[in-house]
């Protein structure tokens, strides 16, 4: 995951977010939906892409907001 890229992933029987190269997560969250709703407002600000991991860590979803090559087809 580049820096800088906001996450959403399970740990602990609890949902977070973290930005990747800074230090601790979000609050946690009871629901993945909250937790992803959450994810993706920040992803949008940051501008970044918004990685969402399943319940056993997978990569279920991404999504990009932002600084995409345009050279790169499709």
């Amino acid at each position: 995951m580049p820096a800088g890229d906001v996450e959403t992933f399970h740990q602990d029987g609890a949902w977070h977010n973290r930005v990747e190269g800074e230090k601790g997560t979000s609050s946690p969250f009871k629901t993945k939906a909250e937790a992803v709703d959450a994810g993706r407002e920040q992803a949008r600000r940051l501008e970044r892409e918004h990685i969402i991991r399943n319940e056993n860590g997978q990569i279920g979803e991404r999504n990009s907001y932002g600084h995409d090559p345009r050279n790169i087809p499709g």
